[in-house]
Protein backbone atom coordinates (compact mmCIF):
# COMPACT_ATOMS: atom_id res chain seq x y z
CA UNK A 1 0.00 0.00 0.00
CA UNK A 2 1.06 3.31 -0.91
CA UNK A 3 2.46 5.73 2.22
CA UNK A 4 0.88 8.52 0.86
CA UNK A 5 -2.45 9.16 -1.53
CA UNK A 6 -4.35 11.35 -4.08
CA UNK A 7 -7.81 11.90 -3.40
CA UNK A 8 -10.31 14.00 -4.97
CA UNK A 9 -12.91 15.49 -2.61
CA UNK A 10 -16.55 16.63 -3.28
CA UNK A 11 -17.71 18.03 -0.08
CA UNK A 12 -21.13 19.81 0.50
CA UNK A 13 -20.68 23.67 1.34
CA UNK A 14 -23.71 25.60 2.68
CA UNK A 15 -23.80 28.71 5.13
CA UNK A 16 -26.94 28.05 6.59
CA UNK A 17 -29.97 26.46 7.34
CA UNK A 18 -31.28 29.10 4.94
CA UNK A 19 -28.89 29.20 2.15
CA UNK A 20 -28.59 27.06 -0.66
CA UNK A 21 -25.65 24.55 -0.46
CA UNK A 22 -23.97 22.59 -2.98
CA UNK A 23 -20.95 20.49 -3.53
CA UNK A 24 -17.49 21.94 -4.00
CA UNK A 25 -14.45 19.99 -5.58
CA UNK A 26 -10.89 20.17 -4.08
CA UNK A 27 -7.88 18.15 -5.45
CA UNK A 28 -5.16 16.47 -2.71
CA UNK A 29 -2.37 15.14 -2.92
CA UNK A 30 0.21 13.43 -0.96
CA UNK A 31 -2.24 12.48 1.90
CA UNK A 32 -0.40 10.35 4.63
CA UNK A 33 -2.33 7.17 4.96
CA UNK A 34 -1.94 7.21 9.33
CA UNK A 35 -3.54 10.44 9.44
CA UNK A 36 -7.27 10.31 10.91
CA UNK A 37 -10.28 11.92 8.45
CA UNK A 38 -10.59 14.83 10.15
CA UNK A 39 -6.82 15.16 10.55
CA UNK A 40 -6.96 15.34 6.41
CA UNK A 41 -9.77 17.71 6.82
CA UNK A 42 -7.25 20.00 8.67
CA UNK A 43 -4.67 19.87 5.98
CA UNK A 44 -7.50 21.08 3.33
CA UNK A 45 -8.39 23.57 5.48
CA UNK A 46 -4.90 25.19 5.81
CA UNK A 47 -4.92 25.37 1.95
CA UNK A 48 -7.81 26.88 2.09
CA UNK A 49 -7.20 29.70 4.18
CA UNK A 50 -3.79 30.70 3.12
CA UNK A 51 -5.71 30.90 -0.41
CA UNK A 52 -8.63 33.16 1.26
CA UNK A 53 -10.87 31.03 1.13
CA UNK A 54 -13.62 30.24 4.20
CA UNK A 55 -12.50 26.75 5.64
CA UNK A 56 -14.59 23.87 5.91
CA UNK A 57 -17.16 23.91 8.91
CA UNK A 58 -17.23 20.81 11.06
CA UNK A 59 -17.65 19.05 14.55
CA UNK A 60 -15.22 17.68 16.67
CA UNK A 61 -14.39 17.48 20.03
CA UNK A 62 -12.62 14.28 21.48
CA UNK A 63 -11.77 12.89 18.68
CA UNK A 64 -11.21 9.47 20.54
CA UNK A 65 -14.37 7.94 19.20
CA UNK A 66 -16.61 8.76 22.54
CA UNK A 67 -19.00 12.20 21.90
CA UNK A 68 -19.88 11.55 18.54
CA UNK A 69 -19.78 15.19 17.15
CA UNK A 70 -17.83 14.41 14.47
CA UNK A 71 -20.70 12.89 12.45
CA UNK A 72 -20.80 13.19 8.72
CA UNK A 73 -21.56 11.21 5.63
CA UNK A 74 -19.09 9.81 3.11
CA UNK A 75 -19.76 8.25 0.21
CA UNK A 76 -23.28 7.69 1.57
CA UNK A 77 -22.18 5.61 4.43
CA UNK A 78 -22.74 7.62 8.21
CA UNK A 79 -19.16 7.96 9.60
CA UNK A 80 -17.94 6.12 6.86
CA UNK A 81 -16.81 2.54 5.49
CA UNK A 82 -15.14 1.03 8.72
CA UNK A 83 -17.99 -0.57 10.54
CA UNK A 84 -17.77 0.89 14.31
CA UNK A 85 -16.10 3.08 13.68
CA UNK A 86 -16.45 7.13 14.28
CA UNK A 87 -15.12 9.70 11.76
CA UNK A 88 -12.42 10.72 13.87
CA UNK A 89 -11.22 7.51 14.27
CA UNK A 90 -11.22 6.65 10.36
CA UNK A 91 -7.89 6.38 9.21
CA UNK A 92 -7.05 7.22 5.34
CA UNK A 93 -5.32 3.91 4.95
CA UNK A 94 -8.88 2.57 4.64
CA UNK A 95 -8.95 4.47 1.08
CA UNK A 96 -7.22 4.01 -2.07
CA UNK A 97 -4.72 6.20 -4.50
CA UNK A 98 -7.39 7.81 -6.77
CA UNK A 99 -10.04 7.36 -4.76
CA UNK A 100 -13.40 10.16 -4.91
CA UNK A 101 -14.54 10.77 -1.56
CA UNK A 102 -18.53 12.39 -1.66
CA UNK A 103 -18.51 14.48 2.07
CA UNK A 104 -21.98 15.54 3.09
CA UNK A 105 -23.75 16.24 6.48
CA UNK A 106 -26.41 14.24 8.29
CA UNK A 107 -29.61 14.76 6.37
CA UNK A 108 -32.89 14.86 8.23
CA UNK A 109 -35.43 17.62 8.94
CA UNK A 110 -34.42 17.33 12.87
CA UNK A 111 -30.60 18.12 12.02
CA UNK A 112 -30.54 21.63 10.43
CA UNK A 113 -27.65 22.39 8.76
CA UNK A 114 -25.68 24.98 10.81
CA UNK A 115 -23.05 25.36 8.30
CA UNK A 116 -21.18 22.81 5.87
CA UNK A 117 -20.86 19.61 7.85
CA UNK A 118 -22.35 21.04 11.00
CA UNK A 119 -25.92 20.10 11.54
CA UNK A 120 -27.61 20.91 14.96
CA UNK A 121 -28.57 18.08 17.13
CA UNK A 122 -30.37 19.88 20.60
CA UNK A 123 -33.17 17.88 18.94
CA UNK A 124 -31.50 14.83 21.02
CA UNK A 125 -30.85 16.48 24.17
CA UNK A 126 -34.94 17.87 23.77
CA UNK A 127 -35.96 14.22 24.14
CA UNK A 128 -33.24 13.30 26.50
CA UNK A 129 -34.55 16.40 28.82
CA UNK A 130 -37.98 14.19 28.30
CA UNK A 131 -36.71 11.75 29.90
CA UNK A 132 -37.02 13.56 33.13
CA UNK A 133 -34.75 11.99 36.31
CA UNK A 134 -34.52 8.59 37.85
CA UNK A 135 -35.95 7.82 41.60
CA UNK A 136 -32.99 6.54 43.78
CA UNK A 137 -32.40 6.76 47.65
CA UNK A 138 -28.47 6.43 47.23
CA UNK A 139 -27.89 7.55 50.79
CA UNK A 140 -24.38 7.27 51.97
CA UNK A 141 -21.99 5.43 49.52
CA UNK A 142 -22.53 1.46 51.25
CA UNK A 143 -26.36 2.39 50.37
CA UNK A 144 -26.21 2.75 46.68
CA UNK A 145 -24.84 -0.74 46.89
CA UNK A 146 -27.91 -2.23 48.55
CA UNK A 147 -29.68 -3.41 45.07
CA UNK A 148 -28.19 -6.58 43.99
CA UNK A 149 -28.15 -6.48 40.09
CA UNK A 150 -26.92 -8.97 38.11
CA UNK A 151 -24.06 -9.17 35.51
CA UNK A 152 -26.05 -10.18 32.52
CA UNK A 153 -28.28 -7.01 33.50
CA UNK A 154 -25.60 -4.48 34.23
CA UNK A 155 -23.75 -5.08 31.01
CA UNK A 156 -27.47 -5.08 28.87
CA UNK A 157 -28.31 -2.08 30.22
CA UNK A 158 -24.85 -0.72 29.58
CA UNK A 159 -24.94 -1.96 26.05
CA UNK A 160 -27.43 0.77 25.59
CA UNK A 161 -26.31 3.36 27.49
CA UNK A 162 -23.17 3.39 24.87
CA UNK A 163 -25.53 5.18 23.36
CA UNK A 164 -23.19 8.90 22.12
CA UNK A 165 -25.96 10.16 20.48
CA UNK A 166 -23.99 10.89 17.22
CA UNK A 167 -27.21 10.92 15.04
CA UNK A 168 -25.53 8.43 12.39
CA UNK A 169 -28.45 6.20 12.78
CA UNK A 170 -31.13 9.19 11.91
CA UNK A 171 -29.08 10.07 8.65
CA UNK A 172 -28.76 6.82 7.65
CA UNK A 173 -32.41 5.28 7.90
CA UNK A 174 -34.50 6.63 4.86
CA UNK A 175 -37.06 7.64 7.23
CA UNK A 176 -34.52 9.60 9.40
CA UNK A 177 -36.37 7.77 12.46
CA UNK A 178 -34.82 8.41 15.69
CA UNK A 179 -36.13 5.57 17.15
CA UNK A 180 -32.36 3.67 17.82
CA UNK A 181 -31.01 6.81 20.09
CA UNK A 182 -34.67 7.14 21.90
CA UNK A 183 -34.67 3.53 22.78
CA UNK A 184 -31.17 3.52 23.77
CA UNK A 185 -31.36 6.04 26.23
CA UNK A 186 -35.29 4.43 27.44
CA UNK A 187 -33.17 1.09 27.69
CA UNK A 188 -30.51 1.74 29.82
CA UNK A 189 -32.44 3.26 32.33
CA UNK A 190 -35.53 0.96 32.29
CA UNK A 191 -33.37 -2.30 31.97
CA UNK A 192 -31.86 -1.20 36.19
CA UNK A 193 -34.03 -1.37 38.85
CA UNK A 194 -33.55 2.55 40.06
CA UNK A 195 -35.14 3.48 36.09
CA UNK A 196 -38.41 1.17 36.66
CA UNK A 197 -40.38 3.95 39.34
CA UNK A 198 -40.73 6.59 36.17
CA UNK A 199 -40.45 4.00 33.31
CA UNK A 200 -43.99 4.06 31.80
CA UNK A 201 -44.14 8.06 32.55
CA UNK A 202 -40.28 8.13 30.36
CA UNK A 203 -40.82 6.27 27.62
CA UNK A 204 -44.39 8.23 26.71
CA UNK A 205 -42.39 11.56 26.93
CA UNK A 206 -39.78 10.53 25.07
CA UNK A 207 -41.39 9.21 22.29
CA UNK A 208 -44.14 11.92 22.26
CA UNK A 209 -40.93 14.21 22.46
CA UNK A 210 -39.51 12.44 19.50
CA UNK A 211 -42.39 12.69 17.39
CA UNK A 212 -43.04 16.10 17.90
CA UNK A 213 -39.03 16.99 16.76
CA UNK A 214 -40.07 15.48 13.47
CA UNK A 215 -38.19 12.09 13.24
CA UNK A 216 -39.78 9.74 11.11
CA UNK A 217 -40.88 6.42 11.96
CA UNK A 218 -39.30 3.34 12.14
CA UNK A 219 -39.77 0.67 9.65
CA UNK A 220 -37.25 -2.08 10.61
CA UNK A 221 -34.49 -1.55 7.73
CA UNK A 222 -31.71 -1.84 10.54
CA UNK A 223 -29.63 0.95 8.40
CA UNK A 224 -29.08 2.00 11.82
CA UNK A 225 -27.58 -0.63 13.49
CA UNK A 226 -25.36 -1.28 10.72
CA UNK A 227 -23.95 2.01 11.13
CA UNK A 228 -23.55 2.71 15.16
CA UNK A 229 -20.44 3.39 15.94
CA UNK A 230 -21.01 1.70 19.23
CA UNK A 231 -23.21 -1.50 17.91
CA UNK A 232 -26.47 -0.57 19.64
CA UNK A 233 -28.73 -3.68 18.85
CA UNK A 234 -32.28 -2.61 17.54
CA UNK A 235 -33.89 -4.92 20.16
CA UNK A 236 -33.51 -1.74 22.11
CA UNK A 237 -36.45 -0.28 19.76
CA UNK A 238 -38.84 -3.29 20.45
CA UNK A 239 -37.94 -3.19 24.03
CA UNK A 240 -39.41 0.69 23.70
CA UNK A 241 -42.83 -0.39 21.34
CA UNK A 242 -43.39 -2.95 24.58
CA UNK A 243 -42.83 -0.48 26.98
CA UNK A 244 -44.75 1.97 25.19
CA UNK A 245 -47.69 -0.02 24.48
CA UNK A 246 -47.90 -1.26 28.18
CA UNK A 247 -47.63 2.17 29.19
CA UNK A 248 -50.93 3.36 27.35
CA UNK A 249 -52.81 0.16 28.28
Amino acid sequence: MADKLNLQLQVWRQDSSEATGEFHYYSMKDVPVDISFLEMLDILNEDLTKDGIMPISFDSDCREGICGTCGFVINGIAHGPEKKTTVCQLHMRHFKDGDTLVIEPFRATPFKIVRDLVVDRSSFDRIIQAGGFISANTGNAPDANSILISKDQVEDAFDSAACIGCGACVASCPNASGALFTSAKISHLSKLPQGKVEASERVTNMVKTMDSEGFGSCSNHAECEAVCPKGISISNIALMRKSLLKSII
